[in-house]
């Protein structure tokens, strides 16, 4: 079964969140908020193929979930719904460090 995976705007809003964030500390180091965009990226791929096997986010739906994006020492996470059989929406992404992920 492959997935079509879209993103709502608040999610494509958190990718260029994480993506100023990582320019923060030195806004000359492009390349490693570029690896931190390719990482999400790759990870986001996997869900073509394989959206149910990441973890449950919600104990009342087994269509809420969450990908772990690692990256470095932490990584990101994506909370999707799948929608239907053909079609995966990414609701959000945040830095596991992120005061609000959890």
């Amino acid at each position: 079964m492959t997935y079509r995976v879209r993103f709502t705007p608040e999610a494509e809003d958190d990718l260029v969140r994480l993506y100023t964030f990582m320019l923060e500390p030195d806004a000359t180091d492009r390349a490693l908020a570029e690896r931190a965009l390719e990482a999400i990226g790759a990870g986001m791929a996997t869900l073509e193929q394989f959206a149910f096997s990441c973890r449950k986010a919600s104990i009342d739906s087994s269509f809420f979930r969450e990908l772990l994006i690692p990256f470095g020492a932490s990584g990101s996470v994506a909370l999707f719904e799948i929608d239907d059989a053909e079609t995966v929406t990414i609701l959000a992404v945040r830095h596991q460090r992120d005061s609000d992920y959890h």
